[in-house]
């Protein structure tokens, strides 16, 4: 399945070079791309793609942007793609509506990887930034968290749950437990029933505040 994208960058090197790498893949089709926070809503209005991915500090910010494309009726998917690693900027990307945070540098096959997850409204954070934005975010929520629910998880869920704590996404999670991804979805679905929580973010939050992860 080809998944459809808007992108918004202002270095035009790197927004071309990403253009390339994501049609050459094979996986995406690019069907605009722009260089400012205004043009990423007017491209995504008018272009109603899969996914829009979005550089953190073009033109307007990609904060903003994400926050006027999460409230579109039906909105697509957003990746924010950045060179930074403030867990206040991961922190803020997230709760504007982002779905994923990924930083500028991975490789091609970890991109696309990423993307994909992402486009199937699974949250990705790059992995050597998850466990301290959880942490930062933790902290300042901890109070307003309740570990509610987690004593009704089962032992194979309080697995999964301890590693997408971590930064792990279902198809590490997998691999780790030796289960199927479509398996570990399954688990996620229940643990986030059973945690009354909106999403995998909400859920790693309740468990790095009631396990300190």
């Amino acid at each position: 399945m080809t998944r459809t994208i808007v992108l918004a960058d202002d270095h035009p090197i790197f927004r071309d070079g990403l253009r390339r790498t994501l049609e050459d893949s094979g996986e995406f089709k690019v069907l605009a791309a722009g260089e400012s926070a205004d043009e990423a809503v007017q491209l995504t209005q008018s272009h109603k793609p899969d996914l829009v991915i979005l550089d953190l500090s073009m033109p307007g910010g990609g904060i903003a942007a994400t926050r006027q494309i999460a409230a579109m009726e039906d909105p697509p998917r957003i990746a924010i793609l950045t060179v930074s690693e403030d867990s206040n900027d991961v922190a803020d990307a997230l709760e504007a509506g982002a779905t994923g945070y990924i930083l500028k540098g991975v490789t091609a096959g970890a991109l696309t990887g990423s993307l994909h997850s992402i486009a199937a409204g699974e949250g990705v954070v790059s992995p050597g930034l998850a466990a301290r934005v959880l942490f930062s975010i933790g902290k300042g929520k901890a109070k307003d968290t309740e570990p509610d629910g987690l004593s009704d998880l089962t032992y194979r869920e309080e697995e999964i749950l301890r590693r997408v704590a971590k930064g792990l996404s279902n198809r590490e999670i997998a691999d780790e437990l030796k289960l199927q991804e479509k398996t570990v979805k399954h688990y996620m679905t229940s643990i986030l029933s059973k945690l009354h929580a909106r999403n995998r973010v909400e859920a790693a939050l309740i468990a790095h505040d009631a396990w300190k992860t």
